[in-house]
């Protein structure tokens, strides 16, 4: 599955090739190659706005990718979840695509460093709370295919004070991932993440936002660096601080203003309405612009619920699993929606993992990977259509978080029931959801045994 793609070519002329890969400015572009107003009109390189025109990017579609903090499928009401209230995301799957089969890495980091560089955590995942500074991702991808980049939410990719002292500040900053803005929680400090929280925007000085929410700030700016850019095709990366633990209350909770909060799972259900709120908000001004028919919103989650939360799904309970390999760890929403190219109404039973994100705004926008790029992942774009599309067979998922008192590496390949560890450990899935039966006998399984240890076998 694996593909190595070369480098994207020439546009125009090397000057141009230097603009659209975002090494300067339009105005350092037009200055460096020594044309005026006058010759870039004549050329047809300035719109009637007098504004220097890209056809390159024209048309292209805006693509806003929102991933929750610690939430699984069985949270949501449109795959059946009844503990909390998700009305925006329920209205976006009934209008959109929803995946039933979409899984994440078990915890944060893996998760952030496989979506954003479409590869499987063995190649390249080096620590804790860090990505490699040498990794190129989504944002460079669609950098170099002409679109404005945007970060906001939560970071945690550098290295930071929080950390153990040889991790520090090894990784990336958002500026180097990708991004041309940036409003983040954790890049090197770390404080609060809600109520009176420490953020950093576009690398100024960590401002203290007494009184204020984090996730607030953070869809602020997001809905900020839309309304700038909606002229231009853009790309907004919203990976949110909620409803990750200490659980404490929202500005909608009724003692939002008490001085000070327990962690208390009783404000979760809160939080996930506030979660649920701030998408509602980013899509409202997607439609207030006029931009919802040419913008692919998706909503991820980047694993599965906390343990301490237990939600009841169709009509049984479930408890998170977060940073376990189980279905409760993995198994994440995955909704798709945008008016006129996504199927409404439509329910994908395919398999999809976080390599298969890059691929996807690969073909969806054009963009080249750069040199030497490695994507493990399948394009879903065609099942965002309604199309068969080319479904995966199996997906793989290699985890060493290198984290707390973890030890153990965990590899796996599964199907949409049967799953096989590299340890020797099989499941079936449906049947055995919190994996307590290993090795089940019979013929199916050991077909499945067959089938899955060649893929594992052939994954280099």
């Amino acid at each position: 599955m694996r593909t190595t793609i070369p480098a994207r070519r020439a546009t125009c002329t090397k000057g141009y090739e230097t603009f659209m890969n975002g090494q300067i400015n339009r105005r350092q572009f037009i200055k460096a190659a020594g044309l005026g107003a006058a010759a870039l009109a004549a050329s047809g390189c300035l719109d009637a706005d007098g504004r220097v025109s890209d056809p390159v990017t024209a048309n292209k579609p805006n693509i806003v990718l929102i991933m929750a903090d610690d939430i699984g499928y069985e949270c949501f009401g449109c795959y059946g979840g009844t503990s909390y209230k998700t009305p925006v995301l329920d209205e976006l799957a009934r209008t959109g695509v929803r995946f039933e089969h979409c899984y994440s890495q078990p915890l944060c980091t893996p998760s952030r460093v496989k979506i954003m560089t479409g590869q499987y955590n063995f190649r390249n995942y080096v620590d804790f709370g860090v990505l490699d500074p040498k990794q190129k991702t989504f944002g460079h991808l669609l950098q170099g295919a002409g679109y404005a980049t945007c970060v906001v939410g939560k970071w945690q990719l550098y290295g930071s004070v929080n950390q153990r002292a040889e991790v520090r500040g090894t990784g990336s900053l958002p500026s180097d991932a990708g991004f041309d803005e940036h409003c983040l929680w954790q890049i090197m400090e770390r404080g609060s993440r809600y109520k009176d929280p420490l953020m950093i925007r576009n690398g100024e000085p960590v401002e203290d936002f007494e009184g204020r929410y984090g996730p607030d700030i953070s869809c602020d700016y997001a809905l900020d660096f839309i309304d700038r850019h909606k002229t231009d095709p853009f790309f907004l990366y919203f990976p949110m601080a909620i409803v990750h633990d200490p659980f404490v209350p929202t500005p909608d909770s009724e003692d939002w203003d008490l001085p000070k909060h327990k962690n208390n799972t009783k404000y979760f259900p809160d939080m996930v309405a506030y979660m649920d709120k701030m998408v509602g908000r980013i899509v409202g001004k997607l439609d207030e612009l006029g931009l919802r028919e040419n913008t692919l919103v998706l909503f991820i989650g980047d694993n599965g619920t906390h343990k301490s939360i237990k939600s009841e799904l169709a009509g049984r309970i479930i408890q998170g699993n977060k940073g376990e390999t189980t279905d409760a760890g993995t198994r994440v929403p995955f909704i798709a929606n945008q008016p006129g190219m996504v199927a409404s109404g439509n329910v994908c039973g395919d398999l999809v993992d976080f390599s298969d994100f890059v691929p996807t705004f690969a073909e969806l926008t054009g963009a080249e990977a750069l040199e030497g790029m490695i994507m493990d992942g399948r394009s879903f774009l065609p099942q965002l259509r309604g199309e068969k599309g080319n479904p995966k067979e199996w997906i793989f998922c290699h985890y060493d978080p290198r984290w707390g008192k973890w030890k153990e590496v965990k590899r796996f390949v599964r199907d949409k029931r049967w799953k096989l560890y590299a340890r020797g450990d099989l499941y079936d899935v449906p049947n055995d959801t919190l994996e307590q039966n290993p090795n089940p006998p019979g013929r199916e399984a050991a077909e499945a045994r067959k089938r899955l240890q060649a893929v594992l076998d052939s994954i280099e």
